[in-house]
């Protein structure tokens, strides 16, 4: 029996892994050993440093040495370093941006053994497959590496290939990490807010996933499928003849890495069009579809020179409930608003607080970090700053970041660091806010139509100036129509779901009892300028078409 024949389904199984290690403790009290030796001198160099020098609180070299610690212990302490680097609030801001660097390339594995593993998997002669393969690696990481290839039938295909022995390899780690788990965390001076082990079990679930490469190839397809409708991504097309397990032989990518700006600039490409579209499909993968591109750094991402995004890596992927993606949208609209009891309230709905929480201390906390944090306006705002400014504050109140968040945090990082690459003025809230607009003021969705209430009313009074923002903002995409948008904000208005943003508009119209005609032109003059009249009464008609008389009726009285 071995490790491989518990896993054959390639599903994390801690039992069957435990079961499989218990009767073989050679196996584990070796490698256990060896990990406490690293870790060992590395906890007593950070006691030296605090001995000797007290007064200072960043070692990078200590940061430094912990990256190649992970790096030395193989491909699942990779993985964990990668995952850390995506939360402050269990890692110090120093150790972050050391970790960080473990997106980069790592040392590829023997070449030899990387054909052998193809024809073992393939279960066939490289010659009758590929016509020809690259010598070397053309990328290496951790848990696999890539080579260029061509199929005999003439297609440029990219070859992904694992690691040798890579699951025995991560069940023992994984093992001695769940093991270790049950009896380090309350030791621990982290803010976990949760059982360690449940932690180990999401990383290895993940880590499970990922090395599936037909789950990779199935994640290709699917993510090409919500981006049908979009000429401006690319997502490779996936050879399954040629693909198990071990192996993913998919479409090779011509393009240029995202941080190549020189690259990129001489194909005349348009940088601002590419962070566009990085960051649009960004927020249609979280807001839209829910499924989302979890690790998105600049191996994962090419421009090619037809102006296209290319995604390539489908391993790392998270899907969202519908709840999370609505509480998500609500929490954008509590900061832009500014509204920091609500936004507390949204953080215990999504995990971060727990429902015992009481915040009514944390809320202006969350009012001093993030007021700073998006400065005098909204176009202030960007991740990093908010990011850097929570592991402060997880430090001093109860937050932590569940597993599905961090992937989304590293993502939104990942993606804004890109766009600052391509333009240091860049800001995110320039792509972000419009798309978010257009998205409200679509209101495809009765949950989309209460959020833009929650934007255009507050305390009670209807917000001129934020639907005039709003409707301004959306426009700067030529491609936004304001009549679709008319056409649903009126059968809103006429429908009952409506009544009460109906109400509030007479009342901010007849004000102190008077027909208040400078809010008229006001409302006219948003709206009006896009919409011919003939076309206007077109729609109308049509709204109203949509309801029976009664309710016309009922819409008079009010």
């Amino acid at each position: 029996m071995s490790p491989h024949q518990f896993t054959s389904e390639r599903c994390y199984d801690p039992e069957a892994i435990a079961r499989y290690y218990r009767r073989r403790p050679w196996q584990a009290i070796w490698r256990a050993i060896t990990v406490v030796w690293f870790f060992t001198g590395f906890i007593l160099g950070l006691v030296w440093d605090r001995w000797r020098r007290p007064d200072v609180e960043h070692t990078p070299q200590r940061a430094t040495q912990l990256r190649e610690i992970l790096t030395h212990l193989g491909p699942t302490f990779i993985k964990v370093g990668q995952a850390l680097s995506t939360r402050p609030d269990l890692v110090r801001k120093d150790f972050l941006e050391e970790l960080t660097r473990l997106q980069d390339q790592l040392p590829p594995f023997n070449h030899q053994a990387a054909m052998a593993i193809i024809e073992a998997e393939l279960d066939r002669d490289l010659d009758s497959v590929y016509s020809q393969i690259s010598p070397e690696p053309v990328a290496a990481a951790s848990l696999g590496q890539v080579y260029r290839a061509r199929l005999r039938t003439g297609e440029e295909v990219a070859i992904k290939v694992q690691r040798p022995n890579l699951v025995p390899i991560i069940t023992l780690d994984l093992y001695l990490m769940r093991w270790a788990a049950g009896w380090i965390a309350p030791w621990l001076p982290l803010n976990l807010g949760h059982d360690l082990s449940l932690i180990v079990d999401e990383f290895g679930t993940k880590l499970f996933e990922e090395i599936d490469y037909l789950n990779e190839g199935r994640n290709a397809e699917r993510f090409a499928a919500y981006f049908s409708d979009d000429p401006t991504v690319k997502v490779p097309e996936i050879y399954w003849k040629y693909t198990s397990t071990r192996v993913l032989t998919l479409e090779w990518i011509n393009g240029f890495k995202l941080t190549d700006v020189a690259s990129i600039q001489a194909a005349g490409l348009d940088l601002d069009n590419l962070i566009l579209v990085g960051v649009t499909s960004g927020l249609r993968q979280l807001l839209e579809f829910g499924f989302f591109h979890a690790d998105p750094h600049p191996g994962n991402l090419f421009a090619m020179p037809d102006g296209r995004m290319a995604f390539i890596d489908f391993g790392m992927m998270d899907q969202l409930e519908q709840d999370v993606k609505e509480t998500l949208v609500d929490s954008v609209v509590h900061l832009i608003n500014r509204d920091y009891n609500d936004l507390a309230k949204d953080f215990v709905q999504l995990g971060f607080l727990t429902p015992e929480t009481n915040i009514i201390p944390i809320v202006p906390a969350l009012e001093k970090v993030l007021g700073n944090a998006m400065g005098e306006s909204v176009r202030d705002f960007n991740f990093k700053t908010i990011t850097d400014s929570f592991s402060e504050l997880m430090y001093d109140y109860p937050f932590r970041v569940p597993a599905k968040f961090a992937l989304i945090i590293r993502s939104l990082v990942t993606q804004e660091g890109i766009a600052l690459t391509l333009n240091s003025n860049f800001k995110i809230v320039d792509v972000a806010y419009p798309y978010v607009a257009r998205r409200l003021l679509k209101g495809e969705t009765p949950a989309l139509r209460r959020r833009l209430l929650e934007v255009l009313i507050k305390d009670g009074k209807f917000q001129w100036n934020r639907l005039e923002n709003m409707l301004a903002i959306a426009q700067s995409d030529q491609t936004f129509d304001i009549l679709p948008t008319a056409q649903l904000g009126l059968q809103y208005l006429l429908s009952q779901e409506g009544e009460f943003l109906r109400r509030q508009l007479i009342l901010a119209l007849t004000e102190d009892d008077r027909l208040h005609t400078e809010e008229v032109r006001r409302l006219w003059s948003l709206v009006g300028p896009h919409i011919k009249p003939a076309r206007l009464f077109d729609v109308a008609i049509s709204a109203i078409a949509e309801f029976s008389t009664t309710q016309v009726a009922a819409l008079r009285q009010d």
